[in-house]
């Protein structure tokens, strides 16, 4: 089983970054801490330059992942959006009783955030602080519409 879920991978929409952050062991160093960061700073005083400096790697390394800090943030509150789904998936696909599904459901997504050691790389509970904190900023952009329709 945990071989299985040593394999499993959120899916993420191809367009929110140029190199798959997933497929390498520097994306996925990039991913966490850029988590970390924007934990620990915020939003608005991270930037590309600050997360090289912490993962030891030129600025322009983490341009090759992703194209703004804007696109990151929208992957990240994805990653997290689809977390969300497996865990749901995986905790209603047995349960028959629509009722039963519903209140499954509403437990696990009003639970208190723990870290799922499926993937090493990402800090679920830093993770759900900024989805909280920072993903309006995600949304509430000039260009929404035109980053809707891709």
């Amino acid at each position: 089983m945990q071989e299985l879920l040593g394999q499993l991978s959120i899916r993420i929409n191809d367009k929110l970054y140029l190199k798959d952050p997933d497929s390498s062991d520097l994306g996925r160093r990039i991913i966490q801490h850029s988590i970390e960061l924007i934990d620990e700073i915020g939003f608005e005083k991270f930037t590309f330059k600050k997360l090289g400096a912490r993962i030891h790697s030129p600025e322009s390394t983490v341009y090759r992942y992703f194209e703004n800090k804007h696109k990151l943030l929208i992957y990240l509150t994805s990653w997290y959006w689809g977390w969300m789904e497996y865990k749901l998936v995986f905790s209603t696909v047995n349960i028959e009783d629509p009722v039963e599904q519903l209140k499954k459901a509403i437990q696990i997504v009003t639970e208190p955030v723990v870290e799922d050691s499926s993937f090493s790389h990402i800090n679920e509970v830093r993770l759900y602080r900024i989805v909280i904190s920072e993903s309006t900023k995600a949304i509430f952009t000039k260009n929404v519409d035109e980053e809707n329709k891709e």
